[in-house]
């Protein structure tokens, strides 16, 4: 779903690395009055620094990343005994310790792994820390998610031993962020095409705003997500849902391959059409398979066709013609665009797109018609996408 997502500022230029002394003034130039074999001398003298500061800063970078690689290490030896205690001690007393004295345990838990260089795992914490009492069944969810986290910091104390794609999956989960200038530095790993907007979906946390736009490729069939954040809001123009641009696009290291870097774009937005969707049985296939590359997933992305919106007790289901129904996740604010997504059927078939996830299906874009699922996107097929999600939609449903 990275993703993804394309949000994205513009790239700083990069400082000198610390351990480069800086070049001076006029370097590499012949002095005035200067002879041309002692101005020669001088500008290769001033390329040999150049070369000799180049290993210089690898090493250095290279020293940073195993000085970080230890904090990290003893942040997650830190909350493997922290999860140890908890097990040990139980989960019957956690229910009564809720709110915001229990909550504060884990708060000061995140910040330690925040001063270990964790950011990954610092998120994961918070959030297990509004777990217990959260309604019913939370001791399952409390386990599932501490095993979650053991399983990320066994993963990263033993990451020497795994495949280098579930290793970078390891690392990004723990924090470990990639440039979007180095993935895109590799050309060899661009890929040009037209990219369908699927959906975009906006928050923001902390003050920190983030945007998900997941686009599909008509030539290659692949999915991305393109994530982008930003202090005080998102400057850029979004996407626009519905439509395509003609766009180069790296993904960043990990299984499976979603989140991506948006590079150049060889024209301005322009129409899109219908993305080619599955049925039920073959979104959950998928999920599944993404889950084999990368447990630690909420979600991915998936286009139903040809599936209608039932009412189902208190909550939604989305039913494709082969009798098969996908339970819609009971999240914050995903009630109001099912409402939206009923309306727009009126009964009928539709195609819609979503993150299929264990809590269910989250709907984001919705095209009337029940669409096909086609080896390749027909693009005289108009597209009229509907978003379901801010700030698209009147009222800011989200």
């Amino acid at each position: 779903m990275s993703t993804g997502g394309s949000r994205r500022p513009a790239e700083r230029a990069q400082a000198p690395a610390p351990d480069s002394a800086p070049a001076e003034e006029g370097a590499g130039r012949p002095c005035a009055g200067e002879s041309g074999e002692a101005g020669g001398r001088r500008e290769a003298a001033a390329r040999a620094g150049e070369r000799a500061a180049a290993p210089a800063g690898r090493e250095a970078a290279r020293r940073r990343a195993e000085r970080r690689a230890e904090r990290i290490a003893a942040g997650a030896t830190e909350l493997e005994h922290r999860l140890a205690d908890l097990l040990r001690g139980g989960l019957a007393d956690m229910e009564r310790s809720a709110g915001e004295a229990g909550r504060g345990v884990w708060e000061e838990t995140a910040a330690r792994m925040v001063d270990a260089q964790a950011p990954g795992l610092a998120a994961r914490v918070r959030e297990l820390g509004a777990v217990p009492g959260s309604g019913p069944g939370w001791p399952s969810r409390m386990l599932e998610e501490c095993a979650l986290l053991h399983l990320l910091g066994q993963g990263f104390m033993n990451i020497a031993g795994l495949p280098e794609p579930l290793a970078a999956t390891v690392r990004s989960r723990m924090g470990m962020t990639t440039r979007a200038a180095e993935v895109l530095a590799d050309r060899d790993a661009v890929v040009r095409d037209h990219w369908l907007v699927l959906g975009r979906h906006d928050t923001e946390e902390e003050r920190i705003a983030a945007r998900r736009v997941w686009l599909y490729g008509r030539r290659t069939g692949r999915t991305a997500l393109v994530l982008s954040f930003a202090a005080g809001g998102l400057p850029e123009p979004p996407l626009p849902v519905g439509g395509s641009v003609d766009a180069d696009l790296a993904y960043y290291p990990g299984a499976p391959a979603l989140r991506a870097a948006l590079g150049e774009r060889h024209a301005e937005p322009g129409p899109g059409s219908r993305p080619p969707g599955t049925g039920v049985h073959d979104a959950l296939a998928s999920y599944g398979a993404a889950l084999c590359g990368d447990p630690w997933l909420e979600g991915w992305p998936a286009v139903l066709a040809g599936v209608v919106p039932v009412p189902a007790g208190d909550g939604w289901q989305l039913a494709d013609e082969g009798g098969s129904a996908l339970p819609v996740a009971e999240a914050a604010g995903v009630r109001s665009r099912m409402w939206r997504l009923a309306a727009v059927s009126g009964g009928e078939p539709v195609t819609v797109f979503g993150e299929c996830g264990h809590r269910g299906f989250v709907p984001y874009t919705v095209w009337p018609g029940p669409g096909s699922a086609p080896e390749a996107v027909s693009a005289a097929e108009p597209a009229a996408a509907v978003p379901l999600t801010s700030p698209d939609v009147p009222g800011g449903a989200r």
